[in-house]
């Protein structure tokens, strides 16, 4: 049974990674002005370097799911096969959506969509012809950021984007909650075919550290040359991207434990983080999610309980 599925946070509530639902989001991007793709006014280089980070993540969202589709069949533990259907559902939707947003970058950055077509490309190689241990430890391996990211985000909402473009900010939100709701899946289908090989993970750890920061790099930099013509604003953007590079890896220290759990990961298991739990409670009402502006999430953080 998943490690997740048997804890409880400091509250007592419901842990995050705990029967976690899929929801069928669609938003409306066609909404927002190219010159709004700098969505967050509270800290413009994060939201320049979210969007960079996420122009790969499609892609490797959708290689998660042909992954995990074939070789789900292989699985004998029922609680971890309802949870890996659950991710192929929150990822195909999160796919969908960050597609569409790479398309209005792409318009917007020269180069970008270069590095678009390479990455679907790289990815859609990765499942055709990497072994089964690759694509798997990979999965794995890259999914340790993705939740680490999410957790990052949601504890510095209010300095990275507390100011922000309300669809963009959104969009960013729902992708950060569902990111550390279903973060300990990936590590536990890695475990259910390769658990005797612990350092097959942690190298896959380094290798998708170092995949991710290079692609974040080279969007980043096209995006900067766009945004930025003075040396010195580009060396604030570039400060800023080292920061953040290093608060990702900093987080990623206690995965290289023999003991690991993402459920048992320091930054998710002392307490759960308000934003999410407001988001996850205003979305189960019937809320609208897909514009987020500051007054509902203002009132969300407010009143987060029923």
């Amino acid at each position: 049974m998943p490690v997740a599925a048997t804890l409880l946070n400091m509250t007592g509530s419901q842990h995050p990674m705990d029967d976690f639902p899929v929801r069928p989001l669609r938003f409306d991007l066609d909404r927002i002005d190219d010159s709004e793709l700098v969505w967050s006014r509270s800290c413009p280089h994060f939201s320049m370097f979210i969007n960079a980070l996420g122009l790969h993540v499609p892609y490797f969202e959708r290689f998660l799911v042909r992954v995990m589709r074939a070789h789900r069949g292989e699985l004998t533990d029922e609680d971890l096969l309802r949870d890996v259907r659950k991710i192929i559902g929150q990822e195909a939707h999160h796919a969908f959506n960050f597609v569409a947003l790479n398309e209005r970058l792409a318009r917007r950055y020269p180069g970008i969509g270069a590095l678009d077509a390479a990455a679907r490309s790289y990815f859609e190689r990765a499942a055709a012809t990497r072994s089964k241990r690759f694509q798997i430890g990979f999965t794995a391996g890259y999914e340790t950021f993705t939740f680490l990211g999410g957790m990052i985000i949601l504890d510095r909402y209010a300095e990275l984007m507390e100011d922000a473009e309300p669809h963009l900010r959104a969009l960013w939100v729902w992708h950060q909650v569902e990111e550390v709701e279903h973060g300990a899946v990936a590590f536990d289908f890695y475990q259910a075919f390769y658990g005797e090989q612990e350092w097959y993970r942690r190298a896959m750890v380094l290798f998708a550290f170092a995949h991710i920061a290079l692609e974040t790099f080279r969007a980043y930099r096209c995006i900067v040359r766009v945004e930025h013509g003075r040396f010195r604003d580009r060396l604030r953007a570039w400060r800023f991207f080292a920061g953040f590079a290093k608060d990702l890896f900093a987080a990623s220290l206690p995965v290289y434990r023999r003991d690991y759990h993402p459920s048992k990961h320091p930054i998710c298991n002392d307490a759960q983080n308000r934003l999410a739990i407001a988001w996850r409670r205003h979305e189960a009402a019937g809320g609208d999610v897909l514009n987020l502006d500051r007054q509902t999430v203002d009132t969300m953080l407010a009143h987060p309980a029923p």
